[in-house]
């Protein structure tokens, strides 16, 4: 631990509980070690935040393996709150983290059925089946949750990457497009695209894949990935046209160039690591002359 935590009054404790939760830092080891203290009276003067820093110690205790103190403070809630769903979700937490997947499921199942609009109890059992290797049960389970709530993103990447450990390129593409449609301007997701179509082959993907990475640097010019992924494209493109004359070979050796080109400058505004070295070294020796 980077305090002395036993010096903080109550009030600094649920301070740096709060900092933590709005910085999105688990710090569950440090959360557990305080939850001795705010269990008693100080838990209670904190209003309805009480129950934000209580789930806050739960996920903790489970992040730490600690789950009878996981199952304690659950107990504590389903006292004040019984029948409550959100209670019901912390106990299929608990559940899922023992790996006792079939009575995680049985929960989440009974979470839904009284909440057919419960997406994180929906999610929570694509996560299952991920965890149990079942992968095409989590694709269709997840294909069914994106029919129902067809604006979550994260779901919609989820999707893709499991589409893409079985190898169905085609569908993680679908994916990826959607993706794109909802944040047109993030350069990630036009490279992501870029990369799967890559992936796949044939030069129609490949021309799809140059314009995607084409896409992603005018987004960001600084995309390193997507200038070696430019310029591996084009270098395979140029094996495909042999002409020397045809108007799609020049394109893809000047985009192969610029790509290059690109890439050396900014490995010269940088500190370089010592990887960048070599990935000149590579380029240079993957480069085609026309």
């Amino acid at each position: 631990m980077s305090f002395n935590y036993d010096e903080l009054s109550h009030t600094e404790i649920f301070d740096l509980l709060r900092q933590w939760r709005e910085n999105n830092e688990r710090r569950s080891e440090d959360v557990l070690y305080f939850s001795e203290v705010i269990v008693e009276d100080p838990l209670h003067k904190l209003g309805s935040e009480k129950y934000v820093v209580m789930e806050q110690v739960i996920y903790a205790a489970l992040d730490c393996h600690y789950y009878t103190i996981a199952k304690l403070w659950i107990m504590m809630l389903s006292e004040e709150f019984p029948g409550s769903l959100r209670v019901l979700r912390y106990k299929a937490a608990c559940l899922e983290a023992e790996e006792k997947y079939e009575e995680a499921m049985e929960v989440l199942d009974s979470i839904i059925k009284a909440d057919e609009t419960n997406s994180a109890a929906r999610k929570r059992r694509v996560a299952i089946l991920k965890a149990q290797g079942l992968i095409q049960e989590a694709i269709k389970e997840l294909v069914d949750y994106l029919k129902k709530f067809m604006s979550d993103m994260e779901a919609w990447q989820e999707l893709s990457e499991l589409y893409l450990q079985v190898q169905e390129y085609s569908k993680a593409a679908f994916c990826a497009e959607e993706l794109i449609l909802h944040q047109p301007h993030n350069h990630l997701m036009h490279q992501r695209l870029a990369d799967i179509r890559y992936t796949m082959g044939g030069v129609d993907n490949l021309e799809l894949a140059k314009s995607y990475y084409c896409q992603a640097l005018k987004l960001n010019p600084d995309n390193m990935r997507a200038l070696l992924g430019l310029f591996l494209v084009t270098n395979t493109l140029l094996s495909h046209y042999k002409s020397s004359g045809s108007a799609k070979r020049k394109e893809a050796f000047k985009l192969s160039q610029w790509a290059q080109s690109e890439a050396t400058k900014i490995q010269r505004k940088a500190q370089p690591p010592p990887t960048i070295p070599a990935l000149t070294n590579m380029m240079l020796s993957l480069a085609v002359t026309d």
